[in-house]
């Protein structure tokens, strides 16, 4: 009798447990979403969440996060102007094209040394060239690479994301580097185009502005390598295409251009950014002790490794100069 007692008891506490925890979700998703809280605090949240609770809910938080970027970055297309988007298109080219061949033959280099499986240092590689997730969920199919291999690769790159988005600001007003520069450096160098979005947001409209438009000029390039990658290995899968990234300009042309709408568009942008915000309180919430321990030790180093180099290297760059809009 009991143990009965206990065993009820037991399952009562888990339940509770459980309530407690969809009840804190539900209370940081809401006020991610009130527009009270900035998107690096709702990160720090949702990590908070993460590494406190089991979530409840975290195969829905992913798919939702994952939507919910896209018509963000096309929300804030609404504030953005088609020449500086161009321009800024054009002015990053070059950097993008060395940078992104600079990192996947470093990542190469790294994965070899460290003893990585090759799925999992080419999808580490191509995030950090690219764009973190959406460049590994879009090679991933192409590449045949397992559920364990995908979960490694994302979970490294989200862990840097997390640190980035926290410490960029940081380190940018430290150097006293100017809005485009810190764009510029958060294009670069950052892996997913949410945290690219964050950093940015919070340092200056302008930082954001150069930032969203040369990160997703270079998410294009995962048109390219993946054509590349599935020619490699004969790969018959469907390739993702990125079309957020259209939207976003044809957004852009909206704003420019069509100039009845314009008391709608500073409201879009906002749900742009209210949206990026619930999305970094969801990818926190998605971050836990499992995930560092699915990342392991030798992938996660190539990762840091690998993401140090772009960072260092493309600051140093810019503060010389070499790197400008």
């Amino acid at each position: 009798m009991g143990h009965e007692c206990f065993c009820l008891d037991e399952n009562a506490f888990f339940e509770n447990t459980g309530c407690v925890s969809k009840n804190i979700f539900f209370i940081g998703l809401i006020l991610a979403a009130s527009g009270l809280v900035s998107p690096p605090i709702a990160l720090a949240g949702g990590l908070v969440y993460g590494f406190s609770f089991v979530h409840p809910y975290d195969l829905e938080a992913k798919l939702l996060s994952k939507l919910l970027l896209q018509a963000s970055v096309v929300g804030l297309g609404f504030g953005m102007d088609l020449e500086q988007v161009m321009q800024a298109g054009r002015s990053g080219f070059i950097y993008t094209a060395g940078s992104i061949s600079i990192a996947l033959l470093l990542g190469w280099g790294l994965g070899k040394l460290l003893r990585i499986k090759q799925r999992i240092s080419f999808l580490i590689s191509a995030g950090t060239a690219i764009c973190g997730g959406s460049a590994i969920a879009a090679i991933a199919p192409i590449t045949s690479a397992s559920q364990e291999e995908i979960a490694v690769s994302l979970g490294t790159v989200f862990v840097l994301n997390s640190v980035a988005l926290l410490t960029f600001p940081v380190v940018g007003s430290a150097l006293h580097m100017t809005q485009t520069q810190f764009g510029l450096w958060s294009a670069l160098a950052i892996h997913d185009i949410s945290s690219v979005v964050g950093a940015t947001a919070k340092y200056g409209a302008e930082a954001l502005a150069v930032g969203t438009t040369v990160k997703l000029a270079r998410a294009l390039w995962i048109v390219p390598l993946s054509i590349g990658t599935a020619m490699a290995n004969k790969s018959k899968m469907r390739i993702k295409w990125p079309w957020f990234i259209l939207f976003f300009c044809l957004a852009a042309v909206v704003n420019t251009y069509v100039h009845i709408f314009q008391p709608a568009f500073p409201v879009l942008k906002h749900l742009g950014v209210i949206g990026l915000t619930v999305t970094l309180y969801l990818i926190g919430t998605g971050l836990s002790m499992k995930t560092l321990r699915e990342v392991g030790v030798r992938p996660l180093v190539q990762g840091v490794l690998l993401w140090l180099f772009v960072a260092v290297g493309s600051l140093a760059l810019i503060r010389g100069g070499w790197i400008h809009l």
